[in-house]
């Protein structure tokens, strides 16, 4: 019989069933003539050059890749020169907009502009602290917290205090903008307001009253642009924290149970300071939710032809979890630049490898319950249908299972084949029985490069 591996079950202390989704393994749809998908690793993380402290923030502009690396804006040549253009000061990240001629930084609550040659910081006092920035119709716009401001239109370091507009809808902060369609979205804590450009001598946006969003943002990185909507990680007044996409009035819930309980377990301030980005690669359509101990990915591209939900989880860790030591995705020289979060090394990732910054990480799936229906079955073996071969190093991959989802078995290894061996089948025999159900997992580290298509399992009723 054939089991299903892209998403896996397993049980908590709780009494509850959960969802196990694929650990630095990202299911991909394709009819192949074995199974409708697969499981590939995820991509690995090779260093290019090393920055001037923990990468803020990244951009491409113009061609060129842009980060804020400690407290400088720092450029990074196409062979990994790095070239310090300044001090943006500041600590968290920071966020980047552009227009024509000007690259603007919001760092430390200040506004900073490089025009190719030059750092400028903007001094005008009525600016006030620059949480975030956005370019939209010839305006550099920031928020307060309080307040939406735009920059003169004549002149970029000017701001005019008869110009400030408002997000008045609800009570609640404003943590975020951004654009998207050239329209303004004032994110909030609780609620997302659109704004359109109406003109005028004073601030020139004005709301659109019926695209109104009732849910909002924990943090200003928190959200971002995603499939022509906002993604964001929020909620409503009076809610638990999800993961929402909105857009022209309407939101719609992409996190799961599953993800809604992994959220609830970190406290609002940690929440407002995870980072969510994403990342366009073939046919997928990442959304990344950077979480302190874990990433979580979502793909709606996957999901819409599986027809179902796809998270899958990324961590740089060999045994648990801990923090994803990837981030900051900017597309230049052809490739996925990134920064470790952990230190100042800029790097970039590789489909070829699986490993993080050379060191070998753990993956991990499991499967959907096996449940003979209550007749029980002896295992008489398991198989693993992959592409071996593509291993870097011999090495072996286990599994294990359980009859109750919360304990597991003595993980059981193979040989996971050698490098160029292609036709190495990953076989485990007698595996015992089952006497109602039974989950089996599978782990394993970087070395073992392995695309899984299909666990087949060769079964006897106890019970006929």
């Amino acid at each position: 019989m054939q089991i299903p591996i892209l998403n896996g079950v397993y049980t908590d202390s709780d009494a509850q069933f959960r969802a196990s989704y694929p650990v630095n393994l990202l299911p991909v749809p394709m009819v192949t003539g074995i199974s409708n998908s697969f499981l590939r690793p995820a991509e690995g993380i090779v260093n290019f050059t090393i920055g001037q402290g923990n990468c803020r923030g990244g951009i491409n502009w113009n061609g060129v890749c842009y980060r804020v690396s400690g407290t400088k804006l720092i450029s990074i040549a196409a062979d990994g020169l790095v070239t310090v253009h300044g001090d943006v000061g500041g600590t968290g990240d920071v966020s980047f907009a552009y227009s024509f001629d000007r690259l603007a930084v919001a760092s430390g609550g200040n506004l900073f502009y490089w025009d190719g040659s030059t750092l400028t910081q903007v001094t005008d006092p009525d600016l006030g602290t620059a949480l975030d920035v956005i370019w939209v119709d010839g305006y550099f716009m920031t928020t307060d917290g309080e307040f939406l401001v735009v920059t003169e239109l004549s002149d970029p370091l000017s701001v005019n205090p008869l110009k400030y507009g408002s997000s008045e809808t609800d009570p609640d902060p404003v943590v975020a903008i951004k654009k998207l369609r050239n329209e303004v979205y004032a994110i909030n804590r609780y609620s997302i307001e659109i704004f359109d450009n109406v003109g005028g001598d004073l601030f020139p946006f004005q709301r659109i009253n019926g695209a109104q969003l009732t849910k909002g943002c924990v943090g200003t990185h928190a959200c971002c642009v995603y499939m022509d909507s906002i993604a964001f990680v929020g909620s409503a007044l009076n809610e638990q924290p999800g993961v929402y996409l909105g857009a022209g009035g309407e939101t719609a819930k992409i996190s799961t149970q599953e993800v809604d309980k992994l959220l609830i377990t970190y406290t609002e301030a940690e929440l407002a300071d995870v980072l969510v980005e994403s990342r366009k690669v073939q046919s997928h359509e990442f959304l990344y939710v950077h979480l302190p101990d874990r990433t979580l990915v979502y793909d709606v591209g996957a999901a819409n032809a599986l027809q179902a939900p796809v998270w899958f989880t990324l961590t740089s860790s060999s045994n648990g979890f801990s923090q994803y030591r990837a981030c900051h995705f900017t597309w230049v020289y052809d490739k996925w630049i990134c920064s470790d979060p952990a230190s100042s090394a800029i790097g970039f990732l590789d489909e070829a490898i699986g490993s993080h910054w050379g060191d070998d990480v753990r993956w991990e799936f499991s499967t959907a319950i096996v449940y003979n229906d209550a007749r029980g079955a002896v295992f008489h073996e398991i198989e693993l249908v992959g592409l071996t071969g593509h291993v870097t190093a011999e090495t072996s991959i286990t599994t294990s299972h359980s009859t109750d989802g919360l304990t597991f078995t003595t993980p059981a290894p193979i040989d996971a084949g050698a490098p160029g061996e292609y036709s190495k089948r990953l076989c485990w025999r007698r595996q015992g029985k089952m006497g109602n159900w039974r989950i089996q997992r599978f782990q394993g580290t970087s070395a073992a490069h392995i695309s899984f298509v299909r666990l087949e399992a060769r079964l006897e009723p106890l019970v006929f």
